[in-house]
C-alpha cells in the first residue's frame, strides 16, 4: 500500500481530476478577471486596452472610497458582534447550560439556515413605518415617540442591516467556539477551580487563552466574509437609500452588470482580493505578535 500510494503517478492519478477542475473553476476566472483589469468596456460595446487606467479610476473614484468606507465599517462592526456574542453564547452553553445546552443551541443556530430573502423580508416589517408600523416602530410610539423611517435613512439603515447580519450568524460562531471550548481538558480547569480561580478570573486566565486559536480562526473567518457581504444587502437595502450601504461587492457587481464596465468591474473585485488578504495577514502578524509577547 504504501509503495502504491508512494508513486508519483499514482499520486498525479488520485489528485488530477479533482486538481484540474479546481484549475477550471477556480484559477482560470481569476486569471481571466486580473486580465480585464487592464481594459475597459464590455461584451456589448468591446474591449479597449486601457493600461493602468482602471486603477487609477479606482483611487480617483469618489463612490469606490463611499463602498470602500462602507465595507470596512460594516466588517469591523459585524465581526465583533459575530465573535463576542458568539463568544459568550458557547461560555454559557460550556458553564452554565452544560448537557442542557443542545436545545438552545439549535434554536439560537436556526436563523443561520434560513435563506436571506425571507430574514431580509422579516427585517423589512419589523422595522418598517408605512403602510402599517412595524413592531420597532409600534415600540416607539408605545412610548411617545415619533415614528422612524429607519431603513429609509443611512444611520438607521446600517444599524438595522448589522443587527439582521449578527442575528443571523451569532449562532454558527457559538457552535464554532464551543467545539473550541469542549476540548480544554477539564481537568484543567478543575484544578485552576482549586488554586481559587473562579468566574471571569478563570476566564481571563485559563479559558481564553486555551480557546485564543479558535477564536483567531473565527475572526479570520469572519472578517473574510463579512468584507464580502453581497447577498444580506441586495436583499434588505439594494445599497440604499442612495448609495450609504453599498459594500465593494455591490459596487462591483453594478458596474460589472449594470453599466457593462468589465474591466473596471474586475479592478475593483481585485482591489477586494488585495482588501482581504492584507486583513488576514494583520490579524496573523497581530496574534503572533501576542503570542510572543506573552
Amino acid at each position: 500500500m504504501n509503495s502504491v500510494l508512494g508513486s508519483r503517478r499514482t499520486a498525479l492519478l488520485l489528485v488530477g481530476p479533482a486538481l484540474f477542475v479546481y484549475t477550471a473553476i477556480t484559477l482560470i476566472p481569476i486569471v481571466w478577471s486580473f486580465g480585464y483589469t487592464f481594459f475597459s468596456g464590455g461584451l456589448i460595446q468591446g474591449f479597449t486596452f486601457a493600461g493602468l487606467k482602471n486603477f487609477q479610476n479606482f483611487f480617483t473614484d469618489p463612490n469606490a472610497w463611499n463602498a470602500l468606507g462602507f465595507t470596512l465599517k460594516y466588517a469591523i462592526v459585524v465581526t465583533i458582534g459575530q465573535v463576542a456574542i458568539g463568544y459568550l453564547l458557547s461560555l454559557m452553553y460550556v458553564f452554565f447550560l452544560r448537557k442542557a445546552s443542545s436545545f438552545v443551541r439549535t434554536v439560537v443556530f436556526f436563523p443561520v439556515v434560513l435563506p436571506t430573502v425571507a430574514v431580509s423580508l422579516l427585517f423589512q416589517q419589523m422595522f418598517q413605518l408605512t403602510p402599517q408600523a412595524g413592531p420597532a416602530n409600534a415600540l416607539v410610539q408605545l412610548f411617545g415617540g415619533a415614528g422612524t423611517d429607519f431603513l429609509g435613512q443611512p444611520t438607521g439603515a446600517f444599524w438595522v442591516l448589522i443587527l439582521m447580519d449578527i442575528w443571523r450568524s451569532m449562532g454558527f460562531y457559538a457552535v464554532l467556539l464551543y467545539a473550541g471550548l469542549v476540548d480544554i481538558p477539564d481537568e484543567l480547569i478543575e484544578s485552576a477551580r482549586l488554586d481559587g480561580a473562579g468566574g471571569w478570573k478563570l476566564v481571563r486566565n485559563i479559558i481564553l487563552p486555551l480557546s485564543a486559536p479558535v477564536l483567531l480562526s473565527s475572526a479570520i473567518f469572519s472578517i473574510n466574509g463579512t468584507l464580502k457581504v453581497f447577498d444580506s444587502v441586495v436583499a434588505l437595502t439594494n445599497g440604499g437609500p442612495g448609495n450609504a450601504t453599498t459594500p465593494l461587492t455591490l459596487y462591483m457587481f453594478q458596474t460589472s452588470f449594470t453599466y457593462g464596465d468589465y474591466g473596471y468591474g474586475s479592478t475593483i473585485a481585485l482591489m477586494l482580493t488585495i482588501l482581504c488578504l492584507i486583513v488576514t495577514v494583520f490579524i496573523f502578524r497581530g496574534s503572533q505578535r501576542d503570542l510572543t509577547k506573552g
